[in-house]
């Protein structure tokens, strides 16, 4: 594993513009992005294709007059358009932001507001519908730039397309080209690189503004404790808004000189898989959850001579997983074994699923259960936790192949100190914590104590080998009437981990004990109930289906201690998505959303 020192040798001075300059120069036949995954539909930027597109564009941003220290939002689908708009706006100086794209009206006056913005870049007419209701309390909006030329409204000179921005700045960078060198000179390390607004789960958003050097410090030591390749292939097919993506689509990427895909929705994400063969997938952790019930379908599917073979790889496999994680050798033979069942059993598996050249798998943003790794381990896909927050740029701690506790979201990066404060909260210190809040007159204000340590809200403990284990979020923790604290994310890991159950959520706070709403699995769920012949409408109120949950749900109590058990639960037949409300774009609970919207239902567990 590397130290601090490595990391520091590889960004020092560097930003992430000179990085692009880089890659140009060394790298330029090399590709960096690509869109559509088809050998018929892939159209693909190279380096130095890609830095002239933004040179351009940043060009014409300029001469619509965004400027050093200004703010630019971004609402768009995963497309090239959205890197370039993104890297040129950081050219010029200013600080992009690119917006979760499920923004209701009132949510993008509240962003748009608060950043003071005065050039947006948004997509196409869906976008401009629900932007165009909050445009009359925009008083600093002076441009929105529409990607999709034919949506530009007529009669509006607020609205440009990105076409005629492009070339107009194209023409400036052609007859100018050194212009461009300036710009990239004269970005420094220190200068903020994006912001990212919070989810908003307990409150309204908050803009936490990171620097180059803190995009390029995570990069740098992400790669330093488990070595990337270079110009390795990934996807990206998260938000652009939240910093996860924004780390492994944007600025790991330019650090490594990669190629990313844009995979424009999320659902397109097993064609990705399979048309890309990516290295690695970051997901969180209902994206692990429901391709493990996938595969559980399958496995149950498969004739009972198949199924015994790649039960007995799994068996070997989850055993090195296990040995792994208790920091114990592998004996030699078992390895060998494991290696060879996982070839002949295990690999054909991953090749349906596209990951038959991952070589890391990581699950982030919010808990997950420890049943679903170990039984993904038992495919052979390593799926291993990491720990952060927007204000830590990402990662602050990571499990690595060579050095992981299933349960624990790893050590502490290299450079990067955590401590346990009052409270049992975690404090992080270090070159990712960010430089502070966007404030409304457009300063930044810090968020860290005296000695430099930022108070992350998380509640957790360290091991005596440096491992931390994240217990609940500290505003979330369910004090009940008896004065028994309890952390729902434990108890709604344990009902999440059937595939029959997308979304559970803990009561409890002031409360005599603990309840729980649960949500079926629009996808997994009537797929189960198919397969056992119960019929898919209604499945809610289906008998078999709430006999199945009475079982999970006493399955759960058994392993929970008497005050956090699940006394009463009600399931609901609503699917909660980041459209209806009830949890954010990264499907992390809204739990005050949840509470005023299910208060008659929540009400009723207590009668």
């Amino acid at each position: 594993m590397g130290t601090a020192d490595d990391v520091e040798r590889a960004i020092e001075g560097q930003t992430v513009a000179t990085f692009l300059r880089r890659n140009a120069t060394e790298f330029g036949d090399k590709p960096a992005l690509s869109k559509g995954w088809g050998p018929a539909e892939v159209t693909t930027l190279t380096w130095a294709q890609l830095r002239e597109q933004i040179a351009a564009l940043a060009h014409g941003l300029a001469e619509l007059g965004l400027a050093k220290g200004d703010r630019m939002l971004i609402m768009s689908t995963r497309r090239p358009e959205h890197w370039i708009s993104d890297l040129g706006a950081s050219h010029v100086g200013a600080i992009s932001c690119t917006t979760y794209d499920t923004l209701s009206t009132e949510q993008i006056a509240f962003v748009a507001r608060h950043s003071a913005a005065p050039v947006v870049v948004i997509e196409g007419a869906e976008q401009i519908d629900r932007w165009s209701a909050a445009l009359p309390r925009l008083s600093a909006l002076r441009k929105i730039v529409v990607i999709d030329e034919s949506a530009v409204p007529e009669g509006d000179a607020r609205f440009v397309s990105y076409r005629e921005v492009y070339e107009k700045g194209a023409a400036k960078h052609a007859a100018d080209p050194s212009i461009f060198e300036q710009l990239t000179d004269a970005i420094e390390p220190e200068q903020p690189a994006c912001i990212i607004y919070t989810s908003g789960t307990t409150g309204d958003p908050k803009g936490v503004v990171v620097s180059h050097r803190n995009v390029l410090y995570q990069a740098a030591a992400a790669d330093v404790v488990h070595p990337l390749p270079m110009h390795g292939k990934s996807v990206a097919y998260l938000p652009l808004a939240h910093i996860a993506e924004r780390i492994l689509g944007i600025y790991l990427p330019i650090y490594k000189a990669g190629h990313v895909t844009a995979v424009p929705d999320h659902t397109q994400l097993i064609p990705a898989l399979h048309g890309v063969r990516p290295f690695g997938l970051f997901g969180v952790p209902r994206v692990w959850e429901k391709m493990a019930a996938a595969l559980q379908g399958g496995l149950a599917a498969m004739p009972e001579e198949q199924r015994a073979a790649v039960q007995t790889a799994r068996d070997a496999a989850l055993e090195v997983w296990q040995l792994g994680s208790e920091g114990k050798p592998v004996p030699e033979d078992l390895a060998a074994r494991a290696k060879a069942l996982d070839e002949k059993a295990l690999l054909p598996i991953r090749t349906m699923l596209g990951l038959d050249q991952m070589t890391r798998g990581n699950s982030g943003a919010a808990p997950i259960p420890v049943s679903v790794l170990d039984f993904l381990a038992g495919i052979g896909i390593r799926v291993l936790e990491v720990w952060g927050l927007s204000e830590t740029t990402g990662a602050a701690t990571q499990n690595i192949p060579t050095s992981y506790r299933v349960g624990s979201v790893g050590r502490a990066l290299p450079g990067v100190e955590v401590k346990v404060g009052d409270d049992d909260e975690l404090l992080v210190r270090g070159p990712i914590v960010f430089t502070g809040y966007l404030q409304e007159d457009g300063s930044i204000k810090p968020d860290v104590d005296a000695d430099g340590w930022y108070a992350t809200g998380d509640v957790g403990r360290i091991d005596e080998d440096g491992f931390v284990y994240i217990t609940d979020r500290k505003k979330e923790l369910i004090i009940t009437s008896g004065g028994k604290n309890i952390a729902p994310a434990k108890v709604e890991g344990l009902l999440r981990a059937h595939p029959l159950i997308s979304q559970a959520v803990a009561i409890g706070d002031m409360r005599p004990y603990v309840t729980a709403l649960i949500v079926l699995d629009d996808e997994a769920a009537p797929q189960w109930a198919q397969a056992r012949g119960i019929p898919t409408d209604n499945l809610a109120g289906q008998p078999a289906v709430l006999e199945e949950i009475e079982k999970l749900v006493q399955q759960a109590n058994s392993v929970l201690a008497q005050p956090e058990q699940i006394k009463k639960y009600k399931v609901l037949t609503q699917t909660w998505t980041p459209e209806s409300g009830e949890v954010t774009p990264t499907l992390k609970l809204k739990r005050r959303v949840i509470g005023d919207r299910y208060a008659e239902a929540i009400e009723s567990l207590y009668h």
